[in-house]
């Protein structure tokens, strides 16, 4: 069984991320490194994919100013969405290659993992047709409890998915969340009504992936990680 290392970053900012996702690639495709799985929060930011519509962004730069929400363009699939404390957003960074050359049972993998994970809180999460992400039903309605949004470049898969944990669901109205405007996102804390710790449902979705992907989950520290990775670029360089 391959080895996947589990990085938690805690609260960082996503440029910080998505810097470090970007480092991470390039020593997978180089097969410099393991696959990697990265769990952090952000701080406020609103991010839109490839596909995305910016008129799904229905606040001003004003306001998201007077919030301090921050706003990114990326590389990733999907539409419109919000980052933020109390959510738990994962970077998988597998070379899919080894594991299955399927973009599409990748990003149901993805679902699959959080479904279970709920399903360990005792709540029925579920996939909606043509609707990416997970849902759980309220009042003959879905309301969104994770999204999705990949990229994949020589088979190396970077961004990945968010999971409300004890999200504050109101900056949600600052958009229209993935581009579908008669659907609200949820969190976990509010289907339980109680209080949850983030330490109890990352280690959960960390544990399902590699379940789902035959992948041996070995937890790091960030040091640790950070410390590959310069050895493995001042290796590249010097071989250059």
């Amino acid at each position: 069984m391959a080895n996947c290392l589990t990085v938690d970053l805690g609260l960082v900012g996503y440029a910080e991320a998505y810097a470090l996702q970007k480092r991470i690639v390039a020593a997978r495709k180089a097969d410099a490194i393991v696959d990697v799985l990265l769990l952090c929060e952000h701080p406020h930011v609103i991010t839109q994919g490839r596909n995305g519509k910016r008129e799904h962004l229905l606040a001003s730069e004003h306001v998201l100013q007077q919030k301090s929400v921050e706003f990114y363009e990326t590389s990733r699939g999907g539409d419109i969405t919000y980052h933020g404390p109390g959510q738990i957003v994962g970077y998988p960074i597998l070379n899919l290659g080894a594991i299955r050359r399927d973009v599409v049972w990748y990003v149901r993998m993805l679902e699959e993992a959080m479904i279970r994970a709920t399903g360990e809180f005792g709540i029925r999460a579920k996939r909606v047709v043509g609707k990416t992400g997970i849902w759980v039903e309220n009042e003959n309605t879905e309301e969104k409890l994770g999204a999705i949004g990949v990229h994949i470049s020589r088979w190396v898969t970077s961004h990945g998915f968010a999971y409300n944990v004890s999200t504050d669901l109101r900056f949600f109205d600052l958009i229209v969340p993935c581009g579908i405007p008669d659907r609200k996102a949820t969190s976990l804390e509010k289907l339980l009504g109680r209080t949850v710790p983030e330490s109890e449902v990352g280690p959960r979705i960390a544990k399902h992936l590699g379940e789902l992907f035959s992948l041996e989950m070995k937890g790091t520290s960030k040091k640790d990680l950070l410390q590959k990775l310069e050895h493995t670029e001042e290796s590249v360089t010097v071989s250059a």
